[in-house]
């Protein structure tokens, strides 16, 4: 017989125990906090009354998860009854081992719903470790799911002390994982604990063992839980990070060696190395940490993450003059270039200033270390600074293999600082599922080797730029790029870049894509930058990225990609409505942080569609050191290999969600064996199959067989009426979720047809709508109607919803059709056109809830229109009347004002906030009874919020015309 949930939840807590946590009962709120009390007074050495222990509780119950966190790493200025003072401390972050620990369970708190805890891990009376638990054989994803239902539902109440949960554990006993208190992240941002050498931890009995363990589980809390203050979120470690960061902090505690840090591209580095150096300004023996990178735009990105985690932490150093200054004074951590970093020590005019930090221990961090002209600069530093001792991040180190020759010679990471400390590469990434794997197609390869316009043969076609450059095969590629974009980037959901292997190169892309959108093939927004020289060189000489050069010389002689970056500016101020320019290095810097942002920003929630970018041009620039979620394709038209091979591919493997099942890697050369050899390098010569995704027939294979599993389930769509258990319910919902996810990964494929499927179009889309009518049942079922299996399935609606679908799209529909009915159209066209409107609103999960009003309107109102009515302006009247309709209506059902409503409807429109309690009671037109006021406020949010849903939600843009 499988192990029960509660036989699980015993199990733990035993373990727990034996860890030396005191087991401690508590079944509700008076219980909670008479238990807090009593903590509180044991870990402060005081005796508290209870107007005292009730001023503790009001200064708790204050702000939101961020808040809450910073106030726990503080002390409260306690005003005890005797009017002496009192510093009250929460936690003991410096002697993390010094607090007190008690295991609970079931706890009950009554917030819109009333939810048991399974397990919470009390740190000096304060929930800090909240572990929620299935039985075996549950998915883990629906103890996450859960976690989030508490929080909308109860960590609120009594005094929202569960808000000050900072870690949470999700296990079904074989798969544990965890992740910090934050509501902003996902599924797939929850990891696995391992040890040193990446060996997951995933049993709990051994999780509870490494990772509960009192003293471990402080410290993470204590140590390596971030607060990022840009964001207002935690952050946590993952255990690679952690084992870094403790190697670091072992070495310049116990020696003066230097170390390197191998973590592959896109695991974090940044995070990693801030807390490096955050925890390496508070030994006493240091006297500074440098952060060093090697070019300006990184100068400018590091610094800026790093303020992202703590505000002005960072001094940034303009010039080395400021440079100079800062090392001088009082400032622990400093952020600098190689660049000014070395000027600083040469130059005979900073000589003086520099003299005293000679014997002083100064900490060097190098960001991605592996930069070419870092030999002479290393050389000059271990010289200069007698006692430095240094450390390197990087995703790709230089071995023997991959170093270039120089006047230092052949010059590999490990002889400039020494022991690698700590290992992760990317199959360790992929199998932790902290990156995505790539897809790689190659495009247009070079079968024979041609001849040129003199008749000569091209012998090495690889390398000859007159078969590259010709400007017939670039439209050739960007004719496939337009016909394919849509496909790889799920509707242009994602944005991508291309990299070419010269400025001239890329001056005929860009006039290409450009031309070819005049034309009205496309409407891509395509951006570039570049920087104009001489003489560009061709960076397939060696297949390395070269370093983007930010000084913009004011001379003119190089004026024709000078004169062609003005007009592609100029585009790009047109598009945006920017002013930038490139009339001198400063100006062209602007320019490069306003692109950055764009792509950056939109990973962020409130981004505005109509300021992406679809396509970043590039030779060089941003394909190092740039991390962009909702970037996931690279085009790529140029000679790629060893670590500059794997940096540009890995600009598109950040995890986000379901949709980004992979990165996407269109070559249109013959980078085949340059990518094998990139890969045998960076992690073993057999890793192929567990970078790169499974080939097109795989996943057309697994479809087929998941068909099978399905019609073994339902024959047909309407059989899935006929499924009445909850179990088969859910098998259904599982069965017909693993078809979206293989058709979402099959979909990215260049030769991708429905014909290949033993599905076809329709009948996948009949049974969409049944796996949408079970996910709308779930989630309408009475507040007080017990939770059930099917609601604990994670739908993954991502997966099937089309952004462009929305009310606007559905509307230009409805004017064509209002059209081709004034002209006459046959009763069976219209009536045809009609139906086919009314199953494509059926089958969009976000316009189901606007379902019965778009087919009122089709139904009721089209047919009465007048010639010389607008489709759009009657649609507004008609969508404001409704609207209006509906707000009376709850106003009529719950004796509500009118005024209010629309006022907590205004406010949750701005700042995505359910109203508070007293806010909805204070809407009422006669005031509730006592018992009734619960029910009463959770029933009106909950209209409130379909009221949103229906009529305020993936609108589009109303009234815009073709």
């Amino acid at each position: 017989m499988p192990q029960t949930e509660a036989e699980l939840e015993q199990k733990l807590i035993e373990r727990l125990t034996g860890l030396g946590y005191e087991p401690v009962t508590l079944r509700n709120a008076e219980d909670f906090k008479a238990n807090l009390k009593t903590q509180l007074e044991k870990h402060n050495h005081i005796k508290l009354s209870d107007t005292e222990f009730k001023s503790i509780l009001n200064h708790l119950d204050k702000g939101n998860v961020f808040d809450r966190a910073k106030r726990l790493r503080d002390k409260m200025e306690l005003r005890r009854d005797d009017g002496t003072t009192f510093y009250l401390e929460f936690l003991n972050t410096e002697h993390w081992c010094q607090n007190q620990y008690q295991v609970t369970n079931q706890i009950t708190q009554e917030g819109k719903y009333k939810n048991r805890y399974d397990v919470t891990l009390l740190i000096n009376g304060l929930p800090l470790v909240q572990i929620e638990l299935k039985r075996r054989g549950l998915e883990l994803k629906e103890a996450f799911n859960q976690i989030n239902r508490y929080q909308r539902h109860s960590y609120g109440a009594d005094n929202g002390l569960f808000q000050y949960v900072q870690i949470f554990v999700i296990s079904n006993g074989v798969n544990t994982r965890y992740y910090a208190n934050n509501r902003k992240q996902e599924f797939k941002q929850t990891f696995y604990w391992a040890d040193q050498e990446n060996n997951l931890i995933t049993q709990l009995e051994n999780f509870a063992d490494s990772f509960l363990e009192k003293c471990h589980v402080s410290k993470m809390i204590c140590k390596y839980i971030v607060l990022h203050e840009s964001d207002k979120v935690l952050m946590v470690l993952r255990p690679y990070q952690y084992y870094a960061v403790e190697a670091i902090i072992e070495r310049v505690r116990d020696t003066n060696n230097n170390g390197y840090i191998w973590h592959t591209t896109g695991s974090g580095k940044t995070l990693t190395s801030f807390k490096a150096a955050q925890i390496l300004t508070q030994f006493p023996k240091v006297h500074k940490v440098l952060f060093v990178v090697d070019r300006a735009d990184l100068d400018y990105q590091t610094s800026k993450e790093f303020n992202y985690f703590s505000p002005d932490c960072v001094d940034t150093t303009d010039n080395t003059r400021q440079l100079v200054t800062q090392m001088a004074g009082d400032s622990s951590l400093i952020v600098t270039t190689i660049q000014k970093l070395n000027r600083a020590i040469k130059s005979q005019r900073h000589e003086v200033a520099m003299e005293s930090l000679k014997d002083k221990r100064i900490v060097f961090i190098f960001d991605e270390c592996h930069r070419s002209q870092f030999g002479e600069t290393h050389k000059n530093i271990v010289k200069f600074f007698t006692q430095a001792q240094m450390f390197g991040f990087t995703g790709t180190p230089i071995f023997a293999d991959n170093a270039a020759s120089n006047q230092h010679g052949r010059r590999t990471t490990r002889d400039l600082f020494q022991e690698c400390l700590h290992k992760y590469v990317i199959t360790n990434a992929i199998a932790d599922e902290n990156v995505l794997k790539f897809s790689v197609e190659y495009w247009g390869a070079v079968k024979d080797s041609g001849k040129r316009k003199d008749g000569t043969l091209i012998t090495e076609p690889k390398l000859d730029p007159e078969f590259f450059e010709n400007p017939d095969r670039i439209s050739l590629i960007v004719d496939w790029i337009i016909a394919n974009h849509n496909r790889k980037t799920h509707g242009r959901k994602f944005s991508a870049m291309l990299c070419v292997s010269n400025v001239d190169t890329l001056i005929t892309y860009y006039e290409t894509f450009k031309n070819k959108q005049k034309q009205a093939l496309h409407d891509l927004r395509v951006i570039t930058i570049f920087t104009p020289s001489d003489n560009e060189e061709d960076e397939d000489a060696n297949g390395l990225i070269g370093e983007p050069d930010f000084n913009i010389s004011t001379d003119t002689s190089s004026s024709h990609s000078r004169d062609k970056l003005n007009k592609f500016i100029a585009d790009y101020n047109q598009m945006y409505q920017t002013q930038h320019s490139a009339r001198d290095s400063q100006a062209f810097y602007a320019y490069y942080k306003d692109i950055s942002k764009r792509m950056k920003d939109r990973d962020r929630e409130n981004f505005q569609d109509q300021e992406r970018a679809d396509i970043l041009l590039v030779v060089n620039m941003f394909l190092t050191g740039f991390d962009v979620k909702k970037l996931n394709t690279l085009y790529v038209d140029k000679n790629l290999k060893y670590h500059g091979l794997i940096q540009a591919y890995s600009r598109t493997n950040r995890i986000l969600g379901e949709l980004k099942s992979q990165g996407n890697i269109v070559c249109f050369r013959n980078l085949k064996e340059n990518t094998d050899q990139a890969v045998a390098l960076f992690s073993d010569p057999d890793a192929n199959e567990e970078i790169f995704i499974e080939p097109y027939d795989y996943y057309i294979e697994k479809f087929n067989e998941g068909v099978q599993e399905l019609r073994a389930i339902a024959t047909i769509p309407n059989d899935v009426n006929k499924l009445i258990s909850e179990d088969d319910q859910v098998k259904f919902v599982k069965a017909f979720r693993n078809l979206i996810r293989l058709q979402n990964v099959s979909k990215s494929f260049t030769e991708f047809s429905f014909s290949d499927l033993n599905l076809d179009e329709q009948t996948f889309e009949d049974y969409k709508s049944k796996y949408l009518d079970i996910y709308d049942r779930t989630r309408s079922k009475p507040d007080d109607e017990k939770e059930s299996l099917v609601e604990e399935v994670d739908f993954e609606l991502e997966l099937i919803q089309r952004d462009e679908i929305n009310v606007a799209y559905i509307l230009k529909l409805v004017a064509n059709l209002q059209r081709d009915r004034q002209a006459d159209v046959t009763p069976e066209e219209y009536q045809s056109q009609k139906a086919s409107i009314l199953e494509l609103i059926g089958k969009e999960a976000q316009l189901r809830s606007k379902r019965d009003l778009l087919e009122k309107f089709i139904e009721e109102r089209l047919p009465t229109l007048e010639p010389e009515e607008k489709v759009e302006t009657v649609f507004q009247d008609f969508w404001t009347q409704e609207r209006v309709e509906a707000i009376q209506q709850l106003c009529i059902e719950e004796n509500l004002k009118v005024e209010v409503v629309n006022q907590m409807i205004a406010d949750y429109k701005f700042s995505g906030k359910e109203p508070l309690r007293e806010t909805v009671l204070s809407a009422c037109s006669e005031k509730p009874k006592l018992l009734d006021r619960k029910k009463i406020f959770a029933r009106v949010v909950s209209k409130l919020l379909d009221i949103i849903n229906k009529f305020d939600d993936a609108l589009g843009e109303l009234g815009e015309e073709e």
